[in-house]
């Protein structure tokens, strides 16, 4: 066993992965199993695996989320706030992709550290040094990318080519088959790692493009569950979770629905302030920028009433939601207070939150915004592929999920406890 803040691991009895599909709203599941499109799945599914709807970390993006996987943390322990933070301390805007804002290990690290090989793979590349940070010392996680596998190699287990080693060409990180690629990378290179512990993490070009039953995002499902059988046959245990949903953010022109905050604090007679949209990372294009979670930097307007002024005047906006203080957004999402703003502004289901007019491009999504980051995209799905041990069953799920009742059911796990799930309270764990 491994200990990892308040968790206890057991080691992987069988090869294990763990695949997070970046911005898999229970939704695409749900109809795509309808539509036959993942008999693997299915087949999984009918043999007694797991298929609940737990909840991810608020903001519902890509990099707190993540961690929150792969630590089994919320944020406020692991210290990841967004995929963006302001450092007050230097005044700079900076993105949350560099180990050193890690405030706890990983689970590979730990793992590792007690003699386990692991493998993680992200699409997007942002990830990587998160994913394969070694905070402690002792032997480093490896962390490899779709995004630039064609940059990178194993030399010290005679991979020169991690793409020769796959077969193919990485394609772009805007293509719609880039993570079937990283899910393709464990399946050639697992062995040749003797890796027993993989994460696999996806990206979510395609859900930013189409919802459930599109076109691309059809196909997306169907490759999905072939490799998931892939991975099944070569003798895996597996759990699939999501960072994040994902929401039409548009208005009935298609337009997308923005509020600019700044803009909206200049006009109520509150300059000064400095909003933070931390969905901002490297691949804009998906998003704009835009996103349904922000927070505001107030600065001198602190004084003489100003950020309650600054509350109520964001509070006012249509499709605004929720207008919290620091300390009050700290306690509810588990965020860290020193990580986040003076106020944290969350949009409703079909609201996106900006800058300012003249700050973003927004060429590429004028039409059909689909994004994430608030309340309406934290129910995430959370499956693995073995039934669980009869008694973790019945006290994670209670007796109608014995019944076999509970299929795509909320219930109170989160992505954070995926792992825990594959590792420690399946029927195969033990085995």
């Amino acid at each position: 066993m491994i200990d990892l803040c308040d968790r206890r691991y057991a080691l992987p009895a069988r090869k294990t992965a763990v695949f997070c599909v970046d911005g898999c709203a229970p939704e695409y599941l749900d109809q795509a199993l309808a539509d036959g499109l993942m008999p693997r799945l299915a087949s999984a599914l009918a043999a007694g695996g797991l298929y609940v709807r737990g909840r991810g970390q608020i903001p519902s993006f890509t990099n707190p989320n993540n961690v929150s996987i792969v630590t089994g943390q919320p944020a406020c322990v692991h210290g990841i706030s967004g995929n963006y933070y302001f450092d007050a301390a230097s005044g700079e805007e900076v993105p949350m992709n560099d180990p050193r804002f890690l405030r706890v290990p990983t689970l590979f690290e730990k793992m590792e550290q007690a003699g386990v090989r692991t493998l993680c793979i992200t699409a997007k590349d942002k990830l990587r040094a998160l994913l394969g940070a070694c905070r402690e010392g002792g032997p480093r996680p490896i962390s490899l990318s779709a995004e630039k596998a064609h940059e990178q190699a194993i030399p010290e287990r005679g991979i020169a080519s991690i793409t020769a080693a796959v077969g193919r060409e990485n394609p772009s990180i805007y293509d719609w088959d880039i993570s079937h690629y990283a899910m393709e990378m464990g399946l050639a290179l697992h062995e040749r790692v003797s890796a027993t512990l993989l994460y696999v993490s996806l990206t979510d070009y395609v859900q930013h493009k189409e919802p459930p039953r599109g076109p691309m995002s059809d196909r997306f499902y169907a490759r999905f569950d072939a490799l998931f059988g892939a991975y099944l046959d070569a003798g895996f245990v597996c759990g699939i979770t999501a960072d994040h949903g994902m929401n039409d953010k548009t208005t009935p022109d298609g337009s997308p629905n923005v509020r600019y905050l700044e803009d909206a604090l200049r006009e109520a007679g509150v300059p000064g302030c400095r909003v933070l949209l931390p969905i901002t990372d490297p691949y804009v294009v998906h998003h704009g920028a835009l996103g349904s979670y922000a927070t505001v930097y107030a600065g001198a307007s602190t004084q003489d009433g100003a950020l309650d002024r600054a509350a109520a005047a964001l509070a006012r906006l249509p499709g605004v939601e929720l207008v919290l203080r620091r300390e009050d957004a700290a306690r509810r999402f588990a965020l860290p207070p020193d990580r986040i703003g003076d106020l944290v502004v969350l949009g409703d289901r079909s609201t996106v939150l900006g800058k300012s007019a003249a700050y973003h491009d927004l060429s590429a999504v004028q039409r059909g915004l689909r994004s994430h980051g608030g309340l309406h995209e934290a129910d995430v799905p959370i499956l693995a592929s073995h039934p669980l041990r009869p008694e973790e069953q019945a006290r994670l799920l209670g007796p109608e999920a014995v019944a076999g009742a509970a299929r795509g059911r909320p219930c109170a796990l989160s992505n954070a406890d995926v792992f825990d799930l594959v590792l420690n309270r399946l029927s195969t764990a033990m085995a």
